[in-house]
């Protein structure tokens, strides 16, 4: 008699690292509700500010680009990136439920690379929506004054390059998270990166200090997510979101070390 034996299981394979991601980021009410603050928000303030600044940009008296304000909802929208880039790993931590998803998946850096996955995409989405509902809101009020733009060229690279700019700051999110394994930690760290450290920056003199500034994460990524900069002494868009990438990288590589040597 000839005994026939089952080969044992590979465990989960990358797909299903990525759809149980998937699945556990659109269980909770928490992704539901900071996804709806980055597009109303998004959105919202950047009709708002465009409906209540039409009429001033069209004056002899603006010294400001048209340009900078078609996607400035997004400044607001990228608090809702962070959030959720770092809910998304510190609430596994904060209940215990990591265990349960190593236990799973025992290849630790699957599962960081399918987070990462899952959020990347869905800030990139919600990102370059949320920037598109802004420009028809906004551009409605420009129109009206003679200055609307045109959805091509720089405008339109800033449509998907607000999706960019989101994921990346949930990836940095991500990353930071399985860094720090607390979400308070985390979000305070990210937004103070993003809007207080970037805002000191120019206190510091000199060549050094012009670097530091253009180099801060915020300062960076943002870049590709306007048609026009507030400040003009910024990278342009392209290499400033490859210093981004690489800042976000960096982030990732720490993360990944981690995540292999440290216990749950």
């Amino acid at each position: 008699m000839t005994t026939v034996t089952a080969p044992a299981s590979a465990g989960p394979t990358w797909l299903d690292a990525v759809r149980a991601e998937r699945q556990k980021l659109f269980s909770v009410r928490s992704t539901w509700w900071t996804l709806a603050a980055i597009v109303v928000l998004g959105a919202g303030l950047t009709t708002i500010i465009c409906a209540a600044s039409a009429d001033w940009l069209a004056s002899d008296d603006a010294d400001e680009a048209v340009g900078s304000f078609i996607t400035w909802g997004m400044m607001i929208a990228q608090v809702g990136a962070v959030v959720l880039g770092a809910l998304a790993v510190t609430t596994e931590y904060g209940s215990g439920q990591i265990r349960s998803t190593f236990a799973a998946t025992p290849a630790r850096g699957r599962v960081l690379a399918a987070k990462a996955l899952v959020v990347t995409v869905v800030l990139f989405v919600a990102g370059t929506v949320t920037a598109l509902l802004g420009y028809v809101g906004g551009n409605w009020f420009l129109d009206r004054e003679g200055i609307g733009m045109a959805l091509e060229g720089d405008v339109l690279r800033s449509m998907y390059g607000s999706g960019l700019y989101l994921a990346g700051l949930g990836l940095m999110s991500v990353g930071a998270g399985f860094i720090l394994r607390h979400t308070a930690g985390v979000i305070s760290l990210l937004l103070a990166l993003v809007f207080v450290l970037s805002a000191m920056a120019p206190l510091i003199p000199g060549v050094v200090g012009e670097w530091i500034e253009k180099l801060m994460p915020g300062n960076a990524g943002a870049s590709i997510a306007t048609p026009v900069a507030f400040n003009p002494g910024l990278l342009d868009p392209w290499p400033g979101y490859g210093a981004f990438v690489v800042e976000i990288a960096v982030v990732l590589a720490v993360a990944w070390i981690l995540v292999k040597r440290r216990d749950a």
